[in-house]
């Protein structure tokens, strides 16, 4: 895990440590156990492929939940996701590369609370935008 972050050392615009990832047609598979989540188009290759799709593609709350791994992996043990929420623009495909990436868009106090309010996306192989969302975060402060 990264160094603990305190809310003083981060700026406004300032990126989150980037995630990469390579989902495989295996892990998809755990995924569908593990959620519920039994749509074929995630690992069946000629049920995708009979819906015009090229084969099979990741999950989109798959991509979601990578990033919220980046997002807590970046904020340290003693950081809190009060929010997480993403919205799917494309899709990726296992064995493609998704990196995960993000950036401070605004620091706040409110209610006692050091708030960093954060734009998160997952890039494919291509560079496209095919999730994006938003996370707040709770951060510790030095003093």
């Amino acid at each position: 895990m990264a160094e603990q972050v305190y809310f003083e050392d981060i700026t406004e615009g300032g990126e989150i440590d980037p995630l990469a990832k390579l989902p495989t047609t295996r892990q998809l598979v755990m995924w569908a156990g593990a959620s519920g989540d039994y749509n074929p188009i995630h690992y069946d290759k000629d049920y995708a492929l009979g819906r015009g799709l090229s084969g099979v593609v990741v999950p989109g709350q798959l991509v979601c939940a990578f990033l919220g791994q980046m997002v807590t992996d970046w904020m340290g043990e003693r950081g809190t996701l009060k929010k997480l929420s993403c919205s799917y623009k494309g899709m990726n495909y296992p064995g493609e590369a998704i990196t995960c990436k993000g950036k401070v868009l605004k620091k706040l106090v409110a209610d006692g609370e050091h708030c960093v309010e954060c734009n998160i996306w997952a890039e494919n192989a291509r560079g496209e935008k095919t999730v994006t969302g938003s996370a707040v975060v709770i951060l510790p402060a030095r003093s």
